[in-house]
């Protein structure tokens, strides 16, 4: 599928890192690197801007590597980026390690996955049917 995308930043357009990746990398666009400290978060800027064609949305993913060596991840995740949308993608990295992480311009901060949804229309009823599972919610089968 085809995405305009404005490309504002110093970076090439996000690209998949193989052919079956899900999502594409997006990087950091900054005039000079950011200093998160433990349990700061913070507005990252990345110079691109999509048009998402109806029925689609952009889902901002944490990045694993990012993750489980330095403790960064991403709050609101998967942030969500809706089709009428049209300011910079920006990604709310949070620290919550017990080390400062400097974030330096080009770097990989997250995953930017495109996906389908609907659009709902509520009916409302006075009763839901029966499930064997019912209301059971965390932790209902014990495991």
């Amino acid at each position: 599928m085809k995405i305009q995308i404005v490309n504002r930043s110093k970076h090439p357009l996000p690209r998949y890192a193989t052919p079956l990746s899900a999502g594409v990398d997006l990087c950091a666009n900054l005039d000079a690197p950011v200093t998160l400290a433990p349990l700061e978060r913070r507005l990252v800027p990345t110079g691109l801007y999509i048009a998402l064609p109806a029925g689609y949305e952009a889902q901002v993913r944490p990045r694993s590597g990012l993750a489980l060596k330095h403790g960064i991840t991403l709050l609101n995740s998967p942030g969500t980026i809706d089709a009428d949308y049209r300011g910079e993608l920006g990604v709310i990295l949070v620290n919550l390690s017990d080390q400062p992480f400097t974030v330096a311009d080009g770097d990989r901060i997250a995953q930017l996955v495109i996906a389908r949804h609907e659009t709902v229309t509520w009916e409302p009823v006075e009763a839901l049917g029966d499930t064997e599972r019912g209301e059971g919610g965390f932790g209902h089968s014990g495991v």
